[in-house]
């Protein structure tokens, strides 16, 4: 009976095994989540059938247990201006700056056909000129989602289709087709059975919020509400879809002529006289951010659609602009974006949506001089389109890799040079698994499989951890058989994330990862005191539900495994 179990189990391993939990299928059976509690005893003397059925039953509980909550912080790639990146060095920035996820103002073939294969997670758009087209007829957008989505899968990861941009405010014509573009390629996905990977919206400026303070307040313009905003939001709502709102904060700053401070606009700490009380709900507001993303909680709940999740599809601030534009400065930008991102993953929430997750993209990757527009909207890059370096640096804490890679100091985790491929492999399965290191790179036929040895996949997982973690102190260790080196170990199109050695991390560590393979704990300490298996804003980055094992749980999954196990 336990051999049968033993064959079943690998059989369900391959089958089952995924990246995102913890379970990593890397042609190596015992790289999966649950190796990691097994490794807290001795490995080599623990029963290879206990061993299998604690992987079975952890893939069970995982299999069985709904993802809830997914964030991200992605960016806006357009491509007004001068400077001309290839595709090829575009996607080779984004994967050194740990960018998951990336939304495109159009579906350039170019672009889309580099992105194939890198696991990031792309939003395609139907531009405004081609909306009126796609708007009128199902034959049209069935065209649209061949020629621009259909011709790129799988091996690009399209995950949704922006219909058009800022619609509702800026482009009344194509506004009354809107819907009815939706629609169409909602109908088009389904065709193709595509309509669960692929969700459809659109994005809308805040503008379309009136009287938007206090929150509480706030309303969408009554004039489109009946005869557009309505429709939309019943598709977004059954399709489960998500509301985009673009958040602009540098604008509304410089509107209000100061009235609002600007430390209040870049959600810096303000002082309590400065804290903005909604007198109706008493709510108190440290930032402009969290005031404008409330009052579109308040307009939606206002029509009946108070659990529509919200994505922030563009939020920036300008680093240049012209002599109207003070505070556009690569200061201003870098303590907005490096804020931004911090309140974005530490799961805060707003006043009105207590930690509520929120996924947003970044405005954007580089530079748009090209771009018609004011001085400053042509100034809201992170990059420069000709050197790829960045135009400002950014103070991230509790980010992870995302967006450290921009200093020329580089430190990496390695495997060391003659560690006994034993341990190198325990350490390997310790990082995949309960480590929860990115390890779907190294899987059979991604970008750094080859070489297929144990030497290089761990040196891959090492990094990933310690990159992941801030590169707190003890987090390259793996019981003594990973070291810190300043080599980029990256070659060809295997690039390996970097950081910088200015040591901003937030994350405190007691010997993280002194002696894993005992039965120490293995938690990491965050600057909340929250203990965790590891930090929830950095696993979030990569898509994946925050959570942790309790003794029920493995209690639960094992009885399940019991039980099954009796049909034998």
């Amino acid at each position: 009976m336990c051999r049968a179990l033993y064959s079943l189990a690998v059989m369900s391993m391959q089958l089952l095994c995924f990246d995102g939990a913890g379970c990593i299928k890397i042609n190596r059976p015992s790289v999966c989540c649950i190796t990691s509690y097994a490794s807290r005893y001795n490995a080599a003397s623990t029963n290879v059938y206990v061993r299998t059925l604690m992987h079975f039953s952890c893939m069970l509980f995982y299999k069985t247990k709904a993802i809830r909550h997914i964030r991200y912080v992605g960016i806006n790639y357009g491509t007004q201006f001068s400077a001309s990146p290839s595709a090829d060095q575009v996607v080779a920035l984004l994967r050194r700056q740990s960018i998951t996820n990336i939304r495109l103002y159009d579906a350039n073939g170019t672009i889309l056909q580099a992105l194939a294969h890198t696991g990031i997670q792309v939003m395609v758009t139907v531009p405004n000129t081609e909306l009126l087209s796609v708007g009128q007829s199902n034959a049209s957008a069935v065209n649209w989602v061949n020629t621009n989505v259909l011709a790129y899968l799988p091996a690009t990861n399209i995950t949704a289709i922006c219909v058009g941009t800022e619609v509702l405010t800026t482009d009344p014509n194509a506004a009354l087709v809107l819907v009815p573009a939706m629609k169409y390629l909602r109908v088009a996905l389904l065709a193709s059975n595509l309509s669960a990977n692929i969700k459809i919206s659109t994005s809308n400026d805040a503008s379309l919020i009136l009287d938007s303070f206090p929150p509480s307040q706030a309303y969408f313009n009554k004039s489109l509400t009946s005869s557009i905003l309505v429709p939309m939001l019943d598709f977004l709502n059954s399709t489960g879809s998500f509301f985009m709102l673009n958040i602009y904060c540098y604008d509304i700053y410089k509107k209000s002529n100061g009235v609002i401070l600007l430390d209040y606009a870049l959600l810096n700490p303000i002082t309590p006289d400065n804290v903005v009380t909604d007198s109706n709900t008493l709510f108190q507001y440290h930032n402009l951010f969290d005031a404008v993303l409330d009052a579109c909680y308040f307009a939606l709940a206002q029509l009946k659609y108070s659990t529509l999740p919200v994505v922030i599809s563009e939020a920036g601030w300008p680093s240049g602009g012209d002599s109207s534009d003070k505070e556009a400065t690569d200061e201003n930008a870098s303590t907005f974006i490096s804020n931004l991102i911090a309140h974005v993953l530490n799961n805060s929430g707003t006043p009105k949506r207590p930690h509520t997750t929120v996924s947003m993209y970044i405005m954007e990757l580089f530079n748009e001089d090209l771009k018609v527009s004011s001085a400053s909207a042509k100034n809201y890059g992170l990059f420069n389109g000709s050197t790829l370096h960045p135009i400002y640096s950014l103070r991230l804490s509790n980010a992870g890799p995302l967006l450290a890679n921009d200093t020329t100091t580089q430190l990496y985790c390695l495997a060391k040079s003659g560690a006994s491929q034993d341990e190198l492999q325990i350490a390997l399965d310790w990082a995949c698994g309960i480590g929860r290191a990115n390890c779907t790179a190294i899987q059979p036929g991604q970008l750094c499989y080859e070489p297929d040895t144990v030497q290089a996949h761990a040196s891959y997982a090492f990094n990933n951890y310690y990159q992941k973690n801030n590169r707190v102190s003890g987090s390259c260790d793996f019981n003594g058989v990973a070291t810190i080196s300043t080599t980029n170990p990256s070659t060809g199109v295997c690039m390996y994330p970097g950081s910088s050695s200015n040591g901003t991390s937030n994350l405190t560590s007691a010997n993280t990862m002194a002696n894993f393979t005992s039965g120490n704990s293995t938690n990491l300490t965050t600057a909340d005191g929250n203990s965790n298996n590891t930090s929830s804003s950095t696993s979030l980055l990569y898509g994946i539900s925050s959570f942790s094992l309790s003794p029920f749980h493995i209690l639960f999954s094992l009885l399940v495994v019991l039980s099954f196990t009796s049909l034998f």
